[in-house]
């Protein structure tokens, strides 16, 4: 049901996330025209479905069309309709997209993908707000919204000659625009525990968690794919883990070169002058009832190197998620590295891994 696109299910709770609820809320009860413009994997669909939602069109039809799809001759029949014989093959009269959102919402999905044919058919739409079928000479008048959206810089195809600057300024009356999921990182843990709720509800399975280490490699992770990639990650995890919790190995394939996971384990993260410097003098409480050794006390630096080290093997060497837990600049754990000389392992599954500068 559309209903389920309301703004109240977009999860996150990054300020990005805040605003685009703001900007749905402020454009959704206007008939004008709204370009959704991001990165493939965004949720742009998601908020067209919202702006209808929460419009005074959510009663009347919401319909999306690929338009990456239908490029060529087959764009005027599916958009516009057809009728009865109009080509070899229309044995029957057909609606249309246009006609089928009549009093709603068409939405027109990778609308930088149509070639400039189409897009001159579909601006005299837009302009008359009336549709001519194939093989009709008469036209239909149409109340539609539209809402376009698009992965492509749009002003960048207009100064290449691949995108009609009049049709670009149609449809551009208002606008939103979709961030990449590495660009609202706060975004990563409620989307990670929604989409570990729907897997669990879909599959009538129990509650899966994520330890603390998973979650920082998810977070460190770039998420070319955006959220549909968190997504089919989340949902692999919980096929393949045999734990209530899921650990940072559950993401093995995930990280690989990218996050510098090695798949060695944790006793190949070596460390050179591992022996503690020993304090000259260290006092010996008289309460204690065994003398301790002062020459085996170790030292903050050797309670921290020491932490770093467990950190490292905890996130399978991944310095991004070891820095998060940490509560650290990535660039300063990657200094303690060197002042502690912790190597790190030098392949990766059997595959020489490439070289890691820790200076930077």
């Amino acid at each position: 049901m559309l209903n389920n696109f309301a703004i109240d299910h977009f999860v996150g709770c990054s300020s990005w996330t805040e605003r685009v609820r703001k900007r749905i809320l402020q454009i959704a009860s206007y008939r004008y025209s709204v370009l959704i413009t991001g990165p493939t994997g965004t949720g742009k669909e998601l908020v067209a479905r919202a702006i209808h939602v929460h419009g005074p069109r959510t009663e009347k039809p919401f319909i999306p069309v690929n338009c990456a799809t239908i490029a060529g001759p087959l764009f005027a029949s599916q958009l516009f309709g057809h009728v009865r014989g109009a080509f070899t093959g229309a044995q029957h009269e057909a609606l249309g997209c246009f006609r089928a959102a009549d009093g709603g919402t068409i939405f027109l999905d990778e609308i930088g993908d149509l070639d400039l044919d189409c897009q001159a058919k579909l601006l005299r739409v837009l302009q008359e707000r009336k549709v001519i079928p194939v093989g009709a000479h008469d036209g239909h008048v149409v109340d539609v919204r539209v809402v376009a959206a698009t992965n492509r810089n749009l002003e960048d195809e207009v100064r290449s000659g691949r995108f009609r600057l009049d049709l670009y300024y149609r449809l551009n009356t208002l606008s939103v625009q979709t961030l990449g999921l590495k660009d609202r990182v706060d975004d990563v843990e409620p989307l990670a525990k929604h989409f570990l709720a729907k897997t669990a509800v879909e599959n009538g399975l129990p509650l899966k968690t994520l330890s603390a280490a998973a979650l920082a490699i998810l977070e460190s992770y770039s998420w070319p794919g955006n959220v549909r990639e968190l997504q089919n990650v989340i949902e692999r995890a919980v096929v393949f883990s045999d734990r209530e919790v899921i650990g940072p190995e559950a993401f093995a394939q995930l990280i690989d070169d990218e996050c510098d996971l090695t798949g060695l384990p944790a006793a190949g993260l070596l460390v050179q002058d591992e022996a503690p410097t020993a304090p000259s003098e260290l006092p010996v409480p008289e309460s204690q009832e065994a003398p301790l050794d002062p020459t085996h006390w170790p030292t903050l630096a050797d309670v921290e190197c020491d932490h770093i080290r467990k950190t490292l093997q905890q996130t399978y060497f991944n310095q991004s998620a070891a820095a998060r837990l940490l509560g650290i600049d990535r660039k300063l754990l990657a200094r303690k590295i060197k002042k502690y000389k912790l190597i790190l392992p030098q392949t990766h599954r059997g595959r020489p891994r490439k070289s890691q500068n820790t200076d930077h």
